[in-house]
């Protein structure tokens, strides 16, 4: 089966390759016509790629361990859900499904009505580019990162999961991830082609939905992997900024950038070379993500180490950063206005998005720093989280503060709405006025705070006050800025407000910590076939009333001599109570770390609503003009 699956690739391989050399032979005979061949033939490569996939989903299912892949992470105890997700657990698999994604994602392209929209030589173009992406992902999985590589002998079993991956987080986080970086190879292709064709601002509608669906599975995929890290590494936050975490934050805050800006682009006819290079750049810096996680350049608790991919994966970017460049620079267009005033909708979308742009900035160079430091010196320096927060978080409160204050203004200049705005500037001040009389004063906390309730005023009166804001589309606009009003104010609270308590304590022994009572009732254990599992059961109460329960526990998994935290928390929409049982002391009684999380649930909250609403933005049927 493996030599079966691996030869599948390879006349993947050999026929993206053709249909590139034919696309090329047809665009330079001026036969366009012939594109659909190419069209034909991508859905025969994607049947071959799915076949390929098929093999190593049905390998892992059968638990057949002459499968490297399948040995290297599923054993005879692990469960059939993270057996399925074991597909994208290690280098080669989570490289193919991405194959996999990027393939399925342009064959359902082709028959959109967006696509049909696209100019002829635009589409030639097109095909041009995406060939060469996609030959370049599949000559990685036939050399160096070959998932069927065969275990020989084959083993009786297998190694199993890592137990931090064996989380609900594991089945969707990584996926959805995945899905994002994939699908935006179909709006980066375009924007690469319409730069070469001289495509103004078609592209952007035609390929509206994929970006705003790959917009959506990254958003998802970034805030489920805050949420895993949360629930399963036992450390009490969400965002360690640690590199693999950057690596997908940094094209969501390009992508998120180009959705702004291509507002103005399809409604002004405007920012088009703006446009082109910062969505074929946002694909570009997912294929960065990839090398960041694949190529050991960075040091990181999720990166899969350094495979052999580094080298060709940095060309790839290098080259495909100068093909969009150079396309963009080259770009003729005409019939281009310029922008309004700075104190306008076009002013403040502008300054949000150069201020995503500069997030993003940041946040990669803050990931390259050991890599740039020792251009200079012999022991390379790593930048820590207060590094991150010092400067991020401010602009994230400044990007709160402009959508407070931007469906207020007119497209061109002024504000045409002064009841809104001053509902506004209003609902900042009297929020930042009761936080301060409840004794929150960190300043960047407050102006976060202040601005995301400021958010949410906006969010909900513009519905109220604009007539143009209850359409299906503006809707679902106003609703994520409604989610991240609500994960501003949940993440200016649950980080700076955080209280934690480590203590050891016996059965029948309490502790205090931000004004809960904590017990501990039972240590106890229970073993099985895969894990042995030390349980502490904590009662917490406050004011003398008991308000929960948490369970933490102590996992040691089979074949690994290190035990995993198994976190446990007390849901409240105020305070969230957060335990990890951290062992066992000298005299039989536990150690534990008790943490209590101000508002950290809205920021979940806010991300569920982040996720879901651009859903409404999506357009239906087959209606053009300007979105």
């Amino acid at each position: 089966m493996q030599m079966t699956a691996y030869i599948v690739m390879l006349f993947a391989l050999l026929g993206t390759l053709f249909l590139g050399g034919w696309t090329g032979v047809a665009f330079l005979t001026g036969r366009e016509e012939r594109l659909k061949f190419s069209e034909y033939g991508h859905l025969a490569i994607t049947g071959l790629v799915c076949a390929a996939s098929g093999i190593l989903l049905w390998a892992l299912v059968t638990k057949n361990y002459a499968f490297y892949s399948v040995f290297s992470h599923v054993d005879s105890t692990l469960e059939f859900a993270y057996t399925l997700t074991a597909f994208w657990a290690g280098s080669e698999g989570s490289l193919l499904f991405w194959e996999l994604s990027m393939a399925l994602c342009v064959g359902i392209f082709v028959f959109t009505p967006g696509y049909k929209e696209l100019p002829q030589r635009t589409r030639a173009y097109f095909w041009l580019v995406f060939f060469v992406v996609q030959a370049f992902f599949l000559l990685m999985l036939t050399c160096w990162v070959n998932p069927f590589v065969q275990a020989v002998p084959t083993p009786p079993d297998g190694k199993g999961m890592n137990p931090l991956l064996r989380n609900p987080g594991m089945i969707f986080h990584p996926p959805l991830l995945l899905l994002g970086y994939a699908g935006f190879v179909i709006p980066g292709c375009a924007a690469i082609a319409a730069a070469l064709s001289g495509d103004g601002s078609q592209w952007i509608r035609s390929t509206r939905n994929f970006t705003i669906l790959s917009w959506i599975f990254l958003t998802s995929g970034i805030i489920l992997g805050g949420w895993w890290s949360y629930m399963e590494l036992g450390w009490g936050g969400y965002w360690a900024w640690d590199p693999v975490e950057n690596a997908s934050l940094i094209p969501w805050c390009t992508g998120t950038a180009f959705l702004h800006t291509a507002i103005v682009g399809s409604r002004r006819n405007a920012l088009a070379r703006s446009n082109m290079l910062l969505m074929a750049l946002t694909f570009v810096l997912c294929v960065f993500g990839t090398y960041l996680v694949r190529s050991g350049v960075v040091e990181s608790l999720h990166a899969f180490g350094e495979g052999g991919v580094a080298r060709p994966l940095l060309s790839f970017i290098l080259f495909l950063t100068a093909v969009s460049v150079v396309s963009v620079l080259q770009c003729k267009l005409t019939d281009q206005r310029s922008l309004g005033g700075l104190i306008s909708r076009e002013g403040f979308l502008v300054i949000a998005a150069w201020t995503l742009i500069a997030l993003g900035f940041v946040v990669g160079l803050g990931t390259m720093w050991p890599v740039i430091s020792k251009t200079w010196s012999s022991k390379p320096m790593g930048l820590d989280a207060h590094f991150y927060n010092r400067v991020c978080l401010p602009l994230f409160a400044l990007l709160v503060l402009l959508f407070s204050a931007c469906p207020w203004l007119g497209w061109k200049e002024g504000v045409r709405d002064k009841r809104g705005l001053m509902a506004a500037g209003a609902a900042f001040l009297i929020a930042a006025g009761v936080f301060v009389a409840m004794g929150y004063t960190l300043p960047l906390a407050l102006v976060g705070a202040a601005g995301g309730v400021a958010c949410m005023t906006t969010a909900v009166l513009a519905v109220g006050l604009l007539p143009d804001a209850r359409g299906r589309k503006s809707l679902g606009s106003y609703a994520v800025h409604l989610g991240l009003g609500l994960m501003a104010l949940g993440v200016a609270f649950s980080g700076p407000y955080q209280v934690g308590v480590e203590r050891d304590v016996h059965p029948g022994e309490t502790f205090e910590v931000g004004g809960y009572t904590v017990k501990l009732n039972e240590l106890h254990e229970k073993s099985s076939a895969s894990m042995a599992r030390l349980i502490a059961e904590l009662e917490v109460s406050k004011n003398g009333k008991v308000i929960g329960t948490v369970v933490p526990e102590r996992r040691l998994y089979r074949g690994y001599e290190q035990p995993f935290a198994e976190v446990a928390v007390l849901p409240g929409l105020g305070d969230e109570i957060f335990a990890v049982l951290l062992g066992l002391t000298e005299d039989g009684g536990a150690s534990v770390k008790v943490n209590v999380n101000p508002l950290v649930n809205w920021i979940w909250i806010g991300g569920i609503l982040l996720s879901f609403a651009p859903f409404l933005v999506l357009r239906y049927g087959r209606g053009k003009g300007k979105e």
